[in-house]
């Protein structure tokens, strides 16, 4: 796995071929980035099922309970077929915008 650090954030991208043992390997470490905001580049994989998208589900479920951002970034996967619980957007620009405003949601305690 591949991280890049930003301000406010961290990347993590795949070096493998596999979205599911990604999936599975960021939910068996996700003790050691629980305190950072998220973004996961999938964009590599192409065209994702929702199938494999859902394997994010619980990281990311888990990761925002814990009042952190986590967003992955695919420009495939069609929107309208992905839960609220996921956020996915087309593009890592469009990600940091959404960790920037989901910060200053938690600052304003919503």
């Amino acid at each position: 796995m591949k991280t890049e650090e930003k301000d406010n954030y961290t990347i993590f991208r795949d070096e493998k071929e596999d979205v599911n043992d990604f999936a599975e390997f960021l939910t068996q470490i996700q003790d050691r980035f629980k305190d950072k905001n998220i973004v996961t580049d999938i964009t590599k994989y192409g065209e994702l099922t929702l199938e494999e998208l859902l394997m994010f589900l619980k990281l990311s479920t888990t990761h925002r309970k814990g009042k952190k951002s986590f967003v992955i970034v695919n420009d495939t996967i069609n929107i309208d077929l992905v839960p609220e619980e996921i956020h996915v957007v087309p593009t890592l620009q469009e990600a940091e915008d959404l960790i920037g405003l989901e910060e200053l949601e938690r600052d304003l305690g919503f």
